[in-house]
């Protein structure tokens, strides 16, 4: 499966951005998906996964409360939108698939199988 990130720029803290992950190829729907993110400096790190039909959600301690993944099957697309940003949140986000059964989560990065190229959220103080 092909994974296509989009959605991000440069925002001021404070505001709300909501980025896609669109996929071409075998249908979402037989992934676990999850957002990734690495900012400068600092390694690939969970922020948010969902699995497969939606049953469990989770999410990095750092953006819970702020930060919601959802999915679309019948639009193979995957979103994240992110609130109350801060210049903390800075990094490239990156979507990822991982082959899994109904209802299981991935949280780790070598559980992911497919990665998008990434996109780049800059948030200015």
């Amino acid at each position: 499966v092909q994974l296509q990130a989009f959605g991000g720029g440069l925002v001021q803290a404070g505001d709300s951005v909501r980025l896609s992950c669109a996929a071409c190829g075998p249908p979402l729907l037989n992934y676990a998906m999850g957002w990734f993110h690495q900012a400068p400096g600092k390694e690939c790190e969970f922020v948010a996964g969902i699995s497969r039909g939606a049953i469990r959600i989770s999410y990095a301690d750092s953006v819970e409360g702020r930060f919601t993944i959802s999915r679309d099957d019948r639009k193979n697309t995957v979103y994240l939108q992110m609130s109350s940003l801060t210049p903390e949140d800075t990094a490239v986000y990156y979507c990822a698939a991982a082959s899994s059964r109904w209802g299981t989560l991935a949280q780790r990065k070598e559980e992911y199988d497919y990665w998008g190229q990434g996109t780049l959220v800059t948030v200015s103080s």
